[in-house]
């Protein structure tokens, strides 16, 4: 099976409601074969950082069956307790082979960035529109030493968007749970 690029995101919300744009927005990029969600995880922490756990997904059932719980396989999230969690480690090593992914110091605690009293949705996403793109830079010989997104911030400084711009939009990325 040939996959694309596949990215994480996690996007904080004040509360655990995640319809109507956002879900429109997500089957319009899976209709336009742009990116496929792979996987959506609605995740609540109360104020004492207890998690619940619901899934989103646009995915059709013959996808969500082949694909299953990729998101909290990934984050370490048992959502089928420790039982299932343990499963998927065991799957993932079988398969993993003697590959060493990454050590437990590079590893990302999702959850415990999610601040108390709010919620996120963690999106599992896989990049059709870079697979073009990626295969050219592989058949030149070329692999990726790093990405990450650019703050608005920073695009002040190359002349792409003014302060103002940039000051919005950064505002926009960063608003913490609560604020106004």
């Amino acid at each position: 099976m040939t996959i694309g690029p596949v990215q994480l995101i996690v996007l904080g919300f004040p509360e655990p409601q995640f319809h109507g744009a956002i879900i429109d927005e997500l089957e319009r990029l899976r209709e336009s074969d742009t990116v496929r969600v792979i996987d959506a995880l609605a995740v609540h922490k109360d104020d004492d950082g207890e998690v619940e756990v619901v899934h989103l997904s646009n995915l059709t059932d013959d996808e969500a069956r082949e694909l299953g719980s990729k998101v909290g396989a990934l984050i370490g999230l048992g959502i089928d307790g420790d039982e299932g969690l343990v499963a998927g480690a065991e799957a993932g090593a079988a398969a993993a082979d003697d590959i060493q992914v990454f050590s437990d110091e590079d590893a990302w605690d999702v959850l415990e960035e999610i601040p108390n009293g709010s919620a996120a949705a963690l999106l599992l996403l896989e990049h059709h529109w870079a697979v073009p793109l990626r295969d050219a830079i592989a058949s030149a010989g070329g692999f990726r030493i790093s990405d990450g997104f650019i703050s608005p911030l920073d695009l002040i400084g190359i002349g792409l968007l003014t302060a103002e711009e940039a000051r919005a939009l950064h505002a926009q990325e960063t608003a913490s749970v609560g604020a106004s």
